[in-house]
């Protein structure tokens, strides 16, 4: 029985969710967030569970593997969620030996530790970008892997060490490959909070080429769901697509938040596209439908006009990320375009 789980990466955004998520729906289990507190790794993700009597916070590095050694066994772990993990693609475009040391090497040493402690159950928690780009279709698990960007090749080859560990040594790992998430408390680099709190500041969004790239989103809450339903259900060597069947192209988007945020089109500023840039990824998730029972419940719109509210709430919370780090990467992503 699973009831000791250690959550990596558990200060991000969907590894926050996750952990509030487990707390509420399951009191009596213990959960032990480990994160290293990166620029994207905010406590304040977390105020309403730190004091939570089951809740424990860790400052480590997955790349550590006496930390992570010493926490498990510690804490009598019984299973590993694994969020840590560098996700920005443009962020890799400019600097990808962070993403291979945390997304390939940080995951080789959350596999070794389950399989050195007998742990009941890994789950990996990744991302549909590890197929590449589909003109049309979808993605279904067994799709081969063709990313297109430092980030999505990290990624891939983490999976890829998971496959490698279950058929080796039956490592009990189930690796996860999800659309788009969104929601509160995301770091406001990615495409919505950054086109939201740029908005509010009265500032024009940053639309990437002709707009007509193509995302599937899916809101946190249904994602926490679904990796509930993995870790209680999914048989170990399993692979997992985690969709919506939401489909938006850029400038749909982008046209969206602005009706939201009360702007008109005149606040869009067109940039050079990025490098690498994939036209459209989708995948299926009917297995996970199938198989544990799982299904996608919130709508897009609503979801959308939930998080925008949460943004114009909480200024105190992106205000300062936009005033530090978030400043100087932008300047030079935007103006220099490498």
């Amino acid at each position: 029985m699973i009831k000791n789980l250690l959550i990596t990466g558990g200060a991000g955004f969907i590894g926050s969710h996750f952990i509030k998520y487990i707390l509420s729906v399951y009191p009596d289990y213990f959960v032990v967030n480990f994160d290293k507190l990166t620029y994207a790794g905010n406590l304040d993700n977390l105020r309403e569970v730190e004091n939570n009597p089951n809740y424990k916070f860790i400052q480590g590095d997955i790349c550590d593997a006496k930390a992570v050694e010493n926490t498990i066994e510690e804490n009598s772990i019984d299973a590993i969620v694994n969020y840590a993990a560098e996700t920005h693609v443009d962020r890799s475009i400019m600097y990808a030996d962070d993403f291979l040391r945390t997304d390939i090497l940080g995951v080789q040493v959350l596999l070794e530790a389950t399989r050195k402690f007998n742990l009941k159950k890994m789950v990996q928690i990744s991302t549909d970008e590890v197929y590449g780009a589909v003109e049309s279709g979808y993605f279904t698990e067994e799709s081969p892997f063709a990313p297109n960007s430092p980030y999505a090749a990290s990624k891939a080859g983490g999976d890829l060490l998971c496959r490698a560990f279950f058929n080796t040594y039956q490592t009990p790992v189930v690796a996860t490959h999800s659309c788009n998430v969104y929601g509160t408390h995301q770091y406001p680099e990615k495409v919505i909070p950054l086109f939201i709190t740029n908005l509010l500041e009265g500032k024009k969004v940053p639309l990437y080429g002709d707009g007509l790239n193509v995302r599937e989103w899916i809101h946190a809450s249904d994602h926490c769901r679904a990796i509930d339903a993995i870790l209680h259900k999914a048989a170990p060597g399993s692979v997992y697509n985690i969709g919506s069947g939401t489909e938006k192209q850029n400038i749909e988007l982008t046209k969206e938040i602005l009706a939201l945020c009360g702007r008109e089109e005149d606040m869009i500023e067109p940039v050079a596209d990025r490098r690498g840039h994939d036209r459209r990824y989708a995948i299926d998730h009917s297995k996970i439908i199938r198989e544990l029972g799982w299904k996608p419940e919130k709508i897009f719109t609503d979801g959308l006009r939930e998080t925008v509210a949460w943004y114009k709430d909480n200024e105190w919370w992106w205000k300062k990320l936009k005033d530090g780090d978030y400043n100087e990467y932008y300047k030079k992503q935007y103006k220099e375009r490498i």
